[in-house]
């Protein structure tokens, strides 16, 4: 049947139609651009040298910066452009205090030897659970006081690097909050999902903050002491993955988790695929990169799944663009995504496990 648009323009108006049945509201679209945007400002001002001429050499602070402004931007969920841009700045300076205590602690730590370091993470994890008993912003500030860790564990960064950091965060916040003041009314607050109330184990009752806490810290610690003892190619993203499918109880951990595996599984062999494409065209490779983003943000409150195929995506062609090209440490995204999904689960199920709130 003719309905009178050339051909070439019903896939462009499938995907539209698509997208407004995804989105009715254009509001994580909206999100979803935002992310990118503040993670191409936040690099390319931390690249400018007249900005950047007092910090390390050793330092990239425009990555640094970009990492702070993106995670803070996918964690803040408020409503007005003034709440907005006061999370954001908390944010982005947790995720600062986070760097500032992997590179103060971090050296000693490293003295224990393989892993040693990562002993540190194992704290960040806990904020990520616990700090959700203080709603949106608390839960934000967890996650980026981890983000912060992960990031100056995996730059190797050291006290000495204290104001590349602090200059970072600055960038960060500016990076973050022009989008969202720019981004105007067309986005809605994000719900947490509800907490149990307190569950009694013998004569103590735990918080369902401090149980996730404790979930996501052990899993965190099985981790680290797996790497000690065989090594791990890659272990922060098993640590990784097992700190953020901790749910509000043993049953959501367990869907997140298998939704997270799903999504990996297919995005990581599409991303490696794509190897050839990111050695010789990485406009285009940052280009794909940024629409996953977007699809990501899209994604997030409701396909959890196609949420992580798309972040896994993104990272896999994003690291051979920056030029990682060996193999084997990409396909350890999938394995070790594994890894971190099953000790998550097992924590769920043994610490303190969580029963479901039930909807009235």
């Amino acid at each position: 049947m003719d309905d009178g648009q050339p051909a070439r323009a019903r896939p462009i108006t499938a995907m539209v139609a698509w997208l407004d049945r995804v989105d009715p509201g254009t509001h994580r679209r909206i999100k979803g651009l935002r992310l990118v945007t503040a993670y191409g400002l936040a690099a390319a001002i931390g690249a400018l040298h007249d900005v950047t001429r007092e910090a390390p050499a050793s330092v990239s602070v425009g990555t640094l910066a970009a990492t702070f402004a993106l995670w803070a931007s996918v964690s803040e969920a408020r409503a007005t452009r003034v709440e907005s841009s006061r999370d954001l700045a908390i944010l982005c300076a947790a995720a600062a205090f986070g760097a500032l205590t992997l590179a103060l602690l971090g050296p000693m730590f490293r003295e224990f030897g393989r892993g040693g370091a990562e002993l540190i993470l194992v704290a960040g994890a806990f904020c990520v659970g616990y700090l959700k008993r203080f709603g949106v912003t608390g839960a934000g500030v967890g996650s980026q006081v981890y983000i912060g860790q992960l990031a100056a564990y995996a730059m190797n960064l050291t006290l000495t690097d204290a104001w590349a950091i602090a200059l970072a965060s600055l960038i960060a916040m500016i990076a973050a909050i022009v989008p969202r003041v720019l981004s105007g009314p067309a986005e809605r607050p994000v719900v947490l999902p509800a907490l149990a109330s307190e569950t009694a184990y013998g004569n103590r009752s735990i918080s369902p903050a401090f149980a996730m806490g404790l979930q996501a810290a052990c899993g965190a610690l099985v981790v680290v002491l797996l790497n000690a003892a065989v090594g791990l190619i890659e272990s922060a993203w098993a640590i990784t993955a097992c700190v953020y499918v901790v749910a509000t109880s043993a049953v959501g951990t367990a869907e997140r988790v298998r939704r997270r595996i799903y999504g990996t599984l297919v995005g990581v062999p599409v991303g490696l695929v794509c190897l050839p494409l990111a050695e010789h065209a990485p406009l285009v490779v940052w280009t794909m990169a940024a629409l996953a983003m977007i699809v990501y943000a899209m994604a997030l409150p409701d396909r959890y799944d196609i949420a992580c195929g798309a972040f896994a995506f993104a990272l896999i062609v994003t690291l051979v663009a920056s030029g990682v090209h060996s193999v084997p440490l990409l396909a350890a995204r999938a394995w070790e995504t594994l890894l971190g999904g099953a000790l998550g689960i097992a924590s769920a199920r043994l610490v303190f496990p969580l029963r479901a709130v039930q909807s009235r």
